[in-house]
């Protein structure tokens, strides 16, 4: 994705004009072949409120909230949005889900909310700031990544209901998009922490099955086995949560049933 000075301050200008019509108005499952993880063609800018400074992050074990603010973007995410270029550009499908039960925590920790503007992206840094626009309607909205997904083949990101309807996406269900990011809380193009996610399995026999081979084909890695909406998913975390090492996963496992796809986890 080109992410040249033209392109993003036509993007910028596009969605000064929306967002100063909302801001003057007072404020504002899913489950592609595994993809490399985006790398950032300048390093992140990132200057976190206080309400959502980023939790030490440990090396090891399990993986810290990192909270969005309520409703997912503030008036000052989207001045920052309007005075700064995009970090990080790419285009493709999106989708939107909502949660299977009350209650449901997204990835980031929280709970999950229809009506928050956030998104689920399988590689992002989690609280990352970003702009979806839909490419047919010229409709763009910004949103900040607080899950995991979507874990389909050939689909990009996907909204809660509120995102999908800022964009013109709720009825027809998918559009393509273009998802340009302005901040991330670390960065894009080193550290972090990474697995493989592997599924959907129609049956939990099969999930297990697979789950043993990796255990024994990838010693000293931690390998789990867990039920989604009517299937099951094996998730793989190589030693050190080590990025290179879950990218030669992705790229080498090649499941009876379902997808192998890189995830970020933090």
């Amino acid at each position: 994705m080109a992410d040249d000075h033209h392109a993003g301050a036509r993007v910028v200008a596009g969605f000064a004009v929306l967002l100063i019509g909302t801001l003057a108005m007072g404020g504002c499952g899913h489950k592609n072949r595994p993809q490399p993880a985006p790398t950032a063609t300048a390093p992140p800018v990132y200057t976190p409120p206080s309400s959502i400074a980023p939790a030490p992050q440990p090396t090891t074990g399990s993986i810290p909230v990192t909270p969005v603010p309520e409703g997912g973007v503030t008036a000052e995410d989207k001045e920052f949005i309007l005075s700064h270029h995009p970090i990080y550009s790419e285009e493709g499908s999106a989708t939107w889900y909502t949660a299977p039960y009350k209650g449901r925590k997204s990835a980031n920790g929280q709970v999950f909310s229809d009506d928050a503007l956030t998104a689920a992206h399988r590689t992002l840094p989690m609280g990352s700031l970003i702009v979806v626009t839909n490419l047919r309607t010229r409709q763009a909205s910004s949103m900040r990544i607080s899950d995991r997904g979507p874990f389909v083949p050939n689909k990009i990101i996907d909204l809660t209901i509120a995102s999908a309807k800022s964009i013109g996406i709720y009825r027809s269900g998918t559009d393509r998009v273009r998802v340009d990011v302005y901040q991330t809380p670390k960065p894009m193009d080193a550290g972090g922490r990474w697995c493989v996610q592997i599924g959907p399995f129609l049956s939990e026999h099969k999930a297990i099955k697979f789950k043993e081979k990796l255990l024994s084909d990838y010693s000293g890695s931690k390998v789990i086995e867990f039920s989604g909406e009517r299937s099951y998913w094996v998730r793989i975390r190589p030693v050190g949560d080590d990025r290179g090492q879950a990218e030669e996963m992705a790229r080498r496992l090649r499941p009876d049933e379902g997808v192998a796809y890189l995830t970020r986890l933090d």
